[in-house]
């Protein structure tokens, strides 16, 4: 058996692996590269595989970077199963012509500024028709059920807790005499903690992959984190007279933190909030989370009903058209304006930086994990001045960076999952982080647990035998 790490080895976007034995191959996550320039250039770049000999897909959950180059597989050709849960199959039906649109858009905006010459970014990773064509391929899966996509492969999913559907992949594979089961970790979400279920403990396999984004880094409590949301929201509306920007991802991390400006507003930690969210993904992804509540923990339920009509409850507008959202670029104060991207390199938020990020009466609430190269990354790093549409916009907001919301795994989270294996596997694959993130987390690993470790390069493959 080979395994090829094509993506999210050493950097934490573009989750993709092939698998293959003597009687095929499949691959594991199809996603986009996210950050800088060069990282779009990366996703038009031809896949390092013939697309044909690919005989299912496997993939782990919904967001763009584990997802996000489906389309391009389909419009290379590729015609068979794509086998994920039912919950991500309802979110790609937004996510993946989403991504396309924005693409597409981005191109003619490139279009119309190169003035005649030739230029990359003129040219989308897919189109939307793309994304049509690769929804076609979707199986949904139920969580805790075999599934054989191919006679010497089967495959369970289990809830990894990340977000609305996302999973654990366990797969056997079947070599002559010889079954070796493979675990896909996916991306793990952070336990104990109100919404999403805890990642699903797993206790054997021999090979592993297991992310690495907060490899080496711990989230600050939920108790933290909720009362410094307060107090910014607090201090920006109600003492500064600004606006709160809150880039966030579309899928989750909106819901989440509408779920805890509601939460503390029955508590009376927070008052007479106006909250607008712009962005129709969110919108739509909102309702689709509601459609899925069996997938919640017991201490989500009342969210049902979380903007129903009651006493004390913040105003919740979501924004339909294009002039409502511009329209939102005339409030000067006592907004909340919660729009995507979550790593602020499109969508409305851009112009929702533009037009408050140069205010010092302002809050930016950065609530996720941010790439190298992207716009956000560069607000978390402290830059004085970011460039949008063209325009160098001073950084005169406060910037808060709020990861007890990531939906990701801290490295005392991601130990403990681990803790569950019964044995050491055979090997240990550490992907999704940013090297510095991996390599500690792979020594960790090492030293607490004895496990024989691996950080991946980008390209490499790796060759496993089961007799060994």
């Amino acid at each position: 058996m080979k395994i090829s790490f094509l993506g999210a080895a050493r950097e934490v976007t573009g989750s993709c692996y092939l698998v293959e034995t003597g009687t095929g191959r499949f691959l594991v996550d199809c996603g986009m590269v996210q950050g800088s320039r060069e990282a779009m250039a990366r996703n038009r770049e031809p896949f390092a595989f013939d697309v044909g000999t690919i005989d299912f897909v496997l993939l782990t959950h919904a967001h763009i970077d584990h997802s996000g180059l489906l389309p391009k597989l389909a419009r290379d050709g590729y015609e068979g199963p794509i086998y994920t849960t039912a919950a991500t199959v309802d979110l790609l039906q937004v996510l993946l012509p989403d991504s396309a649109y924005i693409q597409e858009s981005d191109a003619k905006r490139a279009r119309r500024h190169a003035h005649g010459k030739k230029v990359d970014d003129a040219t989308p990773a897919y189109t939307i028709d793309d994304a049509k064509s690769a929804l076609t391929l979707l199986q949904p899966v139920d969580y805790d059920t075999e599934v054989t996509p191919r006679s010497d492969v089967r495959c369970r999913y289990h809830d990894s807790g990340h977000i609305l559907g996302s999973a654990i992949i366990e797969v056997w594979v079947t070599e002559g005499d010889k079954e070796t089961k493979i675990l896909f970790s996916g991306d793990l979400g952070q336990p104990h903690r109100p919404i999403l279920r805890d990642p699903t403990p797993i206790e054997d396999a021999d090979i592993l992959f297991i992310e690495s984004t907060y490899g080496n880094r711990m989230h600050k409590s939920h108790d933290d984190t909720l009362k410094e949301l307060a107090e910014v929201v607090d201090n920006t509306l109600n003492v500064k007279g600004g606006n709160v920007i809150v880039p966030a991802f579309a899928v989750g991390r909106t819901q989440e933190i509408l779920y805890h400006l509601h939460r503390l507003t029955r508590q009376s930690r927070l008052h007479d909030l106006k909250i607008f969210v712009d962005s129709p993904m969110a919108s739509k992804a909102t309702e689709i989370t509601k459609k899925h509540f069996e997938l919640f923990d017991e201490q989500a339920r009342d969210l049902v009903g979380w903007h129903d009509e009651g006493a004390d409850l913040p105003y919740l507008h979501f924004t339909a058209s294009v002039d409502e959202s511009k329209a939102l670029n005339q409030i000067r104060s006592g907004a909340i304006i919660i729009s995507a991207s979550g790593m602020c390199n499109a969508g409305r938020i851009r112009h929702h930086l533009r037009n408050n990020l140069a205010r010092p009466q302002c809050s930016i609430l950065i609530t996720g994990y941010q790439a190298e190269g992207t716009l956000g990354r560069r607000l978390v790093d402290g830059a004085p001045f970011v460039r949008i549409f063209g325009d160098e916009i001073p950084v005169n907001a406060s910037i808060h960076t709020l990861n007890g919301f990531s939906a990701h795994a801290d490295q005392a989270a991601l130990l403990e999952w681990a803790s569950y294996f019964k044995a050491a596997p055979k090997q240990v694959f550490v992907v999704h982080g940013e090297a510095k993130a991996a390599e500690e987390f792979s020594g960790l690993l090492k030293n607490r647990y004895g496990w024989k470790t691996l950080v991946p390069e980008h390209g490499q493959t790796v060759t496993w035998n089961p007799q060994t």
